[in-house]
């Protein structure tokens, strides 16, 4: 894997930006200079950061930013450069580009979105609240302008060099499956984010998908990323149901559900799950309607009740009457059991069916991650995969003893149950 060759950089399609929230005051009033900015991070409140694009054009690849940060409550002012090195997504929401700091040669991301001076950033208000080994981390995050006098928030984020997609994408053009252990440690991992981001901020992602989820080859360690659609869900409260990429939608989503819950990110880590297991999306809808009939294709036509779950205020039910083809023949013969079992408890029409993301991480298709001497297939260690923190809040002491293996508990010292 650390060889594996990069493939062609993924181009994210435009999605329905999520609705933004308003500014702080200081904000809006710091003034904004045409070929320097002097911003003021909203990233806490006793932090300032400004930054100055040493170059005035618009071009990102090749020029440096530089950011101060520190000065408040006896800390010392330092400056940060960044030198962009090249773009690494692009979309709707702006782009992403690679750069390195040149004070410490460490390499980052630094995610670059066009700023209403109006509103607050809704994806920066969750990151600065987040801390999990499988969710990006921010480092910083700075305005600049162009020489338009637009507006612009970057986020500096950890690097981590390869994603999902182009992961699949490789063991499909040498026409080879991911080797199941990979499937299983990298499905871990989306689940124990997801459990994190679903419990502990309160966050739903509407858009997990395999180009939001970061590998490092080295490790094989796997991140959440691109929080740009991202909200902390309130229930009786109104959100957007044209949310999340077509091929990972929740049905509820397409029946036009505006009260759904976070298990719309399990539908979407279920899709994900498939797609590693065979190779390809398990529901490729080339619209809307499609996706609706790719999914009757495998688990049936919903029934009233089905759809009374997923949306109670839809009322159109002409459907055809479809049978739900078998799970065991959506994948091949030789899949194991507990992984058809798995995708069966995750891609189930009704929303409060589907397992929780700590559930999933219970089940047994994992339970080769907790043998004692798990090992990756070129001998190094797994990367951290029990270390639980608040997200086991809540959890019964028997969730806990699946999730928690023997000879960890034994290790760490920890008796039972686990502390949450």
């Amino acid at each position: 894997m650390a060889s594996m060759p990069l493939g062609p950089h993924y181009h994210q399609p435009p999605q329905p930006a999520p609705l933004p929230l308003p500014l702080p005051p200081q904000a809006v009033n710091e003034p904004i200079k045409t070929t320097a900015v002097s911003g003021v991070s909203d990233m806490d409140t006793d932090k300032e950061m400004s930054s100055t694009v040493v170059d005035s054009n618009d071009a990102v690849t090749g020029h440096i930013i530089s950011t101060t940060i520190g000065g408040k409550n006896g800390e010392p002012k330092r400056t940060i450069s960044y030198m962009a090195e090249r773009v690494v997504g692009t979309g709707s929401f702006g782009i992403v580009f690679q750069a390195k700091c040149l004070e410490t040669s460490e390499a980052v991301a630094i995610k670059k979105v066009l700023q209403d001076k109006r509103y607050k950033n809704r994806e920066l208000q969750l990151m600065r609240v987040m801390d999990h080994p499988n969710v990006i981390s921010l480092k910083h995050c700075f305005f600049s302008t162009t020489s338009r006098d637009e507006l612009f928030l970057n986020l500096v984020m950890e690097y981590v060099p390869e994603t999902m997609y182009r992961v699949l994408k490789h063991y499909n053009n040498i026409n080879q499956r991911m080797p199941l252990i990979y499937v299983k440690l990298y499905t871990y991992q989306i689940f124990r984010g997801l459990a994190y981001i679903h419990t502990v901020p309160g966050v739903c992602h509407r858009d997990v998908k395999p180009q939001n989820l970061l590998v490092d080859p080295l490790t094989h360690q796997v991140k959440l990323c691109d929080f740009g659609s991202a909200k902390v869900l309130v229930k009786g409260e109104a959100n957007i149901s044209y949310i999340c990429s077509r091929y990972y939608r929740a049905p509820e989503l397409i029946f036009g559900a505006t009260e759904y819950t976070t298990s719309i990110d399990i539908w979407s880590a279920g899709c994900v799950l498939a797609e590693l297991l065979l190779g390809q999306p398990l529901f490729p809808g080339e619209n809307q309607v499609d996706q609706l009939v790719e999914i009757i294709k495998v688990l049936g036509t919903p029934t009233r009740e089905e759809i009374r779950c997923m949306n109670p205020n839809y009322s159109d039910f002409r459907f055809p009457q479809i049978k739900a083809h078998p799970w065991h023949k959506v994948f091949h013969k030789r899949m194991p059991p507990e992984a058809i079992d798995l995708a069966s408890r995750l891609l189930q029409y009704s929303p409060s069916l589907r397992c929780s993301a700590l559930e999933a991480c219970a089940h047994p298709f994992f339970d080769e991650l907790r043998e004692p001497n798990a090992r990756l297939p070129n001998g190094r260690p797994l990367p951290p995969l029990f270390n639980f923190k608040q997200e086991l809040s809540g959890a019964s002491p028997e969730l806990i003893n699946k999730l928690i293996p023997e000879h960890v508990r034994r290790q760490t010292g920890l008796g039972f149950p686990y502390p949450g």
